[in-house]
C-alpha cells in the first residue's frame, strides 16, 4: 500500500460531532500553500506535504458525505470511505495542471463512497439492470425541488431512464431524508465550502470531465464484472440471460429450450450463480 494511505489523521469513528469540530479546526490553504505542498509531495515524496493537503479537506469530505446520508448508511462510514478517495486524489494531484486540488478531489471522494454505496446499500442487487442502477444514482438531480414527484414528472423519468414508473416512486420512497444545499445562506467560515463553491465546470468536452465520466462508469460496472468471471459459462449465460439483457430478458423456458434442461434446473443454477455472485460482491475491495 501506498504511505500516504497511512497517514496519522481524525478518526470519524466515536463522537461526529467532535469529528466535525476538529476538521473544521484545520486551516483553509490558499493556492500558493497548496502549489507548494503538493509539488513537495510530488518530486520529493514528502509525506508531511500530503498530510497537510489532506487535513486541509476534510472538512470538503464531511460536505460530500452529507449529501449520501439518504442512503441510510452510517454517516461516519461514508466519511471515512470519503477520505480514503481523498488520500488517492492527493497521491495523484499534479498541481502544475493550475486546477485546485478541491475541483480534483472531488471525483475520488464522491467515487470511493460511490462504490461504497454500491457495495452496502440494500436497494443495490445484482439482479437489477443498467437503467434501474442509473436510476438510483440520478434520480435526485432529476428532480426539480424538495416536493414529491408528480404523476407527470415519474413518467418522464421513467421514460427518460427505460425504468418503470413504479420502479421511480419506489426510488423515490426509499430516498426521503437529508438533502444538502449547493448554495447555503450561512455566512460563517464554512461558506467557502459549501458545493457551489467547488464544483467542476459541467462542460462534457472539458478533457478531464471526459476522463472522469469514463473512471465514474468504470466504478460502477467492476464489481459486477468480477462477480460475473466467478461463474462457470453456462451459470453466465444464465445470469446476463435473465437479468442483464435489457432489451428482451430470457424466460426460464427459454434457456430450458436452450440447454435442453428443465426449466426448475435452470431456476436452480440461476439461484446458485446469484448466491455466488452476492458473496463477490460482499468481498471488500482492495486498494
Amino acid at each position: 500500500m501506498n504511505p500516504i494511505m497511512n497517514l496519522p489523521m481524525p478518526s470519524a469513528v466515536g463522537s461526529l460531532d467532535g469529528y466535525i469540530q476538529a476538521v473544521n479546526r484545520f486551516p483553509i490553504l490558499s493556492q500558493e500553500e497548496e502549489v507548494s505542498l503538493a509539488t513537495r509531495f510530488r518530486q520529493e515524496g514528502d509525506l508531511d506535504a500530503a498530510r497537510q493537503l489532506v487535513l486541509s479537506h476534510l472538512r470538503v469530505v464531511v460536505s460530500v458525505a452529507r449529501g449520501f446520508s439518504g442512503y441510510g448508511l452510517p454517516q461516519a462510514d461514508l466519511i471515512q470511505e470519503g477520505n480514503i478517495g481523498l488520500m488517492k486524489a492527493v497521491k495523484r494531484f499534479d498541481p502544475e495542471r493550475g486546477v485546485r486540488l478541491v475541483s480534483f478531489a472531488l471525483h475520488w471522494i464522491r467515487a470511493e463512497i460511490h462504490e461504497y454505496v454500491v457495495r452496502n446499500w440494500r436497494m443495490v442487487k445484482i439482479a437489477t439492470t443498467k437503467a434501474q442502477r442509473k436510476l438510483f444514482f440520478n434520480l435526485r438531480s432529476m428532480k426539480t425541488g424538495l416536493e414529491p414527484l408528480r404523476p407527470q414528472q415519474v413518467s418522464e423519468i421513467a421514460r427518460q431512464l427505460n425504468v418503470s414508473e413504479h420502479d421511480v416512486v419506489e426510488m423515490e420512497s426509499r430516498f426521503a431524508g437529508h438533502e444538502l444545499a449547493l448554495d447555503p445562506t450561512t455566512t460563517d467560515e464554512d461558506e467557502s465550502y459549501a458545493p457551489i463553491r467547488y464544483l467542476a465546470d459541467s462542460d462534457e468536452h472539458e478533457p478531464l470531465a471526459i476522463l472522469e465520466s469514463s473512471e465514474r462508469e468504470h466504478l460502477q460496472t467492476a464489481g459486477l464484472a468480477k462477480a460475473l468471471d466467478s461463474l462457470d459459462g453456462r451459470s453466465r449465460r444464465i445470469v446476463e440471460a435473465r437479468w442483464l439483457n435489457e432489451d428482451h430478458a430470457a424466460t426460464l423456458h427459454d434457456l430450458a429450450a436452450e440447454f435442453k434442461v428443465s426449466a426448475e434446473r435452470i431456476r436452480q443454477i440461476e439461484q446458485k450463480a446469484l448466491s455466488k455472485m452476492q458473496g463477490v460482491l460482499a468481498l471488500p475491495a482492495t486498494a
